[in-house]
């Protein structure tokens, strides 16, 4: 029927290919930091044990394979095998077959990862591990090159987007002040939770730019998702709007794959004579002679249809979430994670407080002890260093250090990460940039809470320091392991 093929979209096959390879290699980065960070933080014998969780855990409420048994064991398995099956995704091999083979290996990562989310407690705690589960759920139902681009899902994918980016200007226009003003990035590029290597460069830009700053935020989140739904090139044209102002975002900080999906996610909208004009080199024929061939079986042209149905219906509530006064931010309606609603940044930090931990090998410590600081890998610390670009790589310790002074300091994971510091724990100093003892376990630690902010051009020729630092107070003072605690040495 002809009708019918209003469903197929063969002009976003270039689409369908960077959002299938684009969201699997973010899924690639996803359990790769897993497999490094989630035994030492939330194993057997880390700061918040998976284990301890799932003895509370409500089996009803949060999917997950660990709900019958955790192991560490278990864990890298499940690590490894999603990094196996992305990295196939990457190559494009399930997408040779039939289109059934490229939707089960996505669902397969959707339930793994889920899986690690769902027992990851606070340092899953962050919107853009449900944005990466819903992505792939999304994605799954792309196809393979056996058939064209399922129209629906293509606009579900910008339904997504347009949540992602209206929801987050929506949020800011109802947080604070700042956003309102105009005055946001003055503070932001400094006290953002992780900066990276431009980030000081973009604070030390004149007010003025920092204020068209904010009206370029605010008109690419209020104003162009909704050209996303229109026809083209319009769509393409807001698509790139979108990729831009991410791009500047990857440039200025650090914020794991959040601005990287963002941009994947993009070219939903974005067809490909669009995207031949702009890079002659993408082709416009993607399959040659075969492409005249495909047709799309009436059985996957009903999964598609039964998917954008549920997906359509479950955003009844994230849509009214949109317009409510107290918008949600970064929250699920339902068990699976799907049709989410975003958002960050309501209000912007308008001092960057960090917590320092230090140790001392001392019997006992007084006034003119050696303390010696510990360096993390991506956290402000050393005033001299060049924060380094992470993203899309996720540093979980580092960020939930930068939440400390925003809430408590007298957290359970972190009053834990002192005692693996005095344990001198391997697993734990891992995590870590720089151990000051080199394996030795300190006899005691302490917290102090400084004030930093970004050195000026002259503070900079003068002293060479990056970073300008003040000493507030010690929240934590010395604490040690009880003496029968039995030290490694």
């Amino acid at each position: 029927m002809d009708w019918l093929s209003w469903f197929d979209a063969p002009e976003y096959e270039f689409a369908r290919q960077v959002l299938q390879r684009g969201v699997a290699a973010l899924y690639f980065v996803a359990f790769l930091s897993s497999l490094n960070q989630f035994p030492a933080l939330l194993g057997e014998r880390g700061l918040l044990p998976a284990p301890e969780y799932l003895s509370g855990f409500s089996r009803l409420r949060r999917p997950t394979l660990f709900r019958w048994r955790y192991s560490d064991r278990l864990l890298r398995w499940v690590c490894a095998a999603g990094l196996l099956v992305s990295a196939l995704l990457v190559a494009g091999v399930p997408q040779q077959g039939p289109p059934w083979v490229p939707l089960i290996a996505f669902l397969g990562l959707w339930l793994l990862y889920m899986s690690i989310v769902n027992v990851g407690q606070t340092f899953y705690g962050f919107g853009w591990e449900m944005l990466l589960l819903e992505a792939g759920f999304t994605v799954a139902f792309l196809g393979s090159n056996q058939t064209d681009p399922p129209r629906t899902i293509l606009i579900l994918i910008v339904w997504l987007v347009f949540r992602l980016e209206f929801g987050a200007g929506m949020i800011k226009i109802r947080g604070g002040r700042e956003w309102r003003d105009l005055t946001a990035l003055y503070y932001h590029h400094e006290t953002q939770p992780m900066p990276g290597p431009l980030s000081r460069q973009a604070h030390l830009l004149p007010k003025p730019l920092h204020k068209v700053e904010v009206l370029g935020n605010h008109f690419a989140q209020l104003v162009v998702p909704f050209f996303l739904f229109a026809p083209q090139p319009v769509g393409s044209v807001a698509a790139a709007v979108v990729i831009l102002t991410q791009l500047w975002l990857v440039a200025t900080g650090n914020f794991a794959w959040l601005n990287w999906i963002a941009i994947v996610l993009a070219f939903a909208a974005v067809s490909d004579p669009v995207a031949h004009a702009v890079l002659p080199v993408i082709p416009l024929d993607w399959h040659g002679e075969a492409a005249t061939d495909r047709d799309t079986p009436l059985w996957w042209l009903v999964i598609t249809l039964a998917v954008t149905l549920l997906l359509v219906v479950l955003s009844y509530w994230p849509l009214r979430n949109l317009f409510s006064r107290r918008q949600l931010m970064n929250a699920s309606f339902n068990r699976w994670q799907l049709v989410n609603t975003y958002g960050a940044f309501g209000s912007v930090t308008k001092k960057r407080i960090e917590i320092v931990v230090e140790g001392t090998l001392d019997e006992d410590p007084d006034d003119s002890s050696s303390w010696r600081e510990y360096g993390f890998k991506g956290k402000p610390g050393d005033v001299r260093r060049i924060p380094r670009q992470w993203a899309p790589y996720h540093l979980r310790l580092d960020w939930l250090m930068w939440f400390l002074p925003l809430r408590s300091v007298h957290e359970e994971w972190f009053y834990a990460f002192l005692g693996k510091l005095l344990e001198a724990d391997h697993r734990t100093l891992r995590l870590l940039r720089h151990d000051p003892f080199d394996g030795v376990p300190p006899h005691w630690v302490r917290v102090r809470s400084y004030h930093y902010r970004f050195a000026t051009r002259q503070e900079f020729r003068e002293t060479g320091d990056r970073w300008v630092r003040t000493l507030l107070h010690e929240p934590i003072p010395p604490v040690s392991l009880p003496r029968s605690s039995g030290r490694k040495r």
